[in-house]
């Protein structure tokens, strides 16, 4: 690998802000635009891995160089590590007190960041902390991802990871203490895209952790341009075809969540696979909906698929969201959805 920044360290931040980058030099550079906070409190760790634009993502990360006060490491991986690897890759660079991953097409909630760093003052002894994030729709509206009406703090078991697992798989904001993090690192799960979901369970099921009501991070749903930058490393090359989020990509993510579950499950003898699929059966509208685009008769195939390989017909609200799918379609449900949370202020409990 190489780095190709000045940096020596000499005291320790808070956050370590680390972004895997992957041929998305443009929103790269938008990202870095977007953060506001402290420079005495963030330090940013970028590592590149092997994407066709590493030029310009070099060239990108070098002009923010020049212009910026926040100390900054940026990596190129010398092969492509995938998604699961570079963000061990990312852990084991990282020198704050906090690892904070950011996906490169991300955003940071305008001032927000420092209000984040002050909730993390004040609950050190959190090793994990899920984080609230909005999302901007084509439309223009904007939908909260708040999952409790106010900020809540959990014990260290099996209920809580359980409860935690779906809502930790987006990447941005996720925040987890470095050195826990260190402490669980292995190759076995990657090809999941889910490392970060194994981080907060093995950290969760040992440490208490808390939910911050505080929208910190945007979410841009790059994924619905359908052109996925997954499945070019090794690992990820038997789950997942790149170019499109295609059926069988969906179905193999969606099994991954149960592949971790149950290395989990054998290492704690936890019952997360039960859980977990239960609660992902109550909450999979956008499991369903990534591929209503394809049209009626595919859509019903994948629903299928996720009720008869998977198991996500163990509840009502499976069977509730497919129909309302297959009648309404995919913006009407979405607006629905986002309507009800609005008024609600936060994930209804189901």
């Amino acid at each position: 690998m190489n780095e190709t920044s000045d940096f020596t360290m000499n005291e320790a931040k808070l956050i370590s802000i680390c972004i895997p980058a992957y041929n998305r030099p443009a929103e790269l550079s938008r990202l870095l635009d977007s953060i506001d906070a402290d420079v005495d409190s963030v330090e940013i760790v970028i590592a590149e891995d092997c994407s066709p634009k590493r030029e310009e993502i070099r060239h990108e990360v070098e002009k923010f160089m020049q212009s910026t006060r926040y100390e900054i490491r940026y990596f190129e991986n010398e092969k492509n590590l995938g998604f699961d690897g570079n963000l061990r890759n990312l852990v084991d660079r990282a020198a704050g007190t906090y690892i904070m991953f950011m996906g490169d097409d991300d955003l940071f909630v305008p001032s927000a960041l420092d209000e984040f760093i002050a909730f993390l003052q004040e609950h050190t002894d959190k090793k994990y902390i899920l984080r609230s994030y909005l999302v901007r729709h084509e439309s223009g509206q904007i939908e909260y991802f708040r999952y409790l009406p106010a900020t809540t703090e959990f014990l260290p078991d099996s209920e809580t990871v359980a409860w935690l697992f779906k809502r930790s798989v987006t990447i941005c904001g996720f925040t987890i203490d470095r050195e826990e993090a260190r402490k669980y690192s292995t190759s076995d799960l990657d090809g999941t895209l889910l490392y970060q979901v194994y981080l907060m369970a093995q950290v969760c099921l040992r440490h208490p952790s808390i939910y911050c009501d505080i929208p910190v991070v945007e979410m841009v749903q790059t994924f619905r341009k359908d052109t996925p930058m997954f499945g070019n490393s090794e690992a990820e090359k038997s789950r997942y075809t790149p170019g499109s989020v295609s059926e069988d990509n969906s179905i193999n993510f969606s099994k991954a969540y149960f592949e971790v579950t149950q290395y989990l499950d054998a290492r704690h003898g936890t019952d997360l696979t039960r859980r977990v699929r239960e609660d992902l059966s109550k909450y999979s509208y956008p499991f369903l909906s990534i591929q209503r685009k394809r049209g009626i008769k595919a859509f019903l195939h994948y629903a299928g698929r996720l009720e008869n390989e998977l198991g996500f017909g163990c509840t009502k609200y499976f069977f509730l969201y497919k129909w309302a799918l297959v009648i309404l379609g995919e913006k009407w449900c979405d607006r629905t959805i986002t309507f009800i949370k609005n008024i609600v202020g936060h994930t209804p409990k189901l």
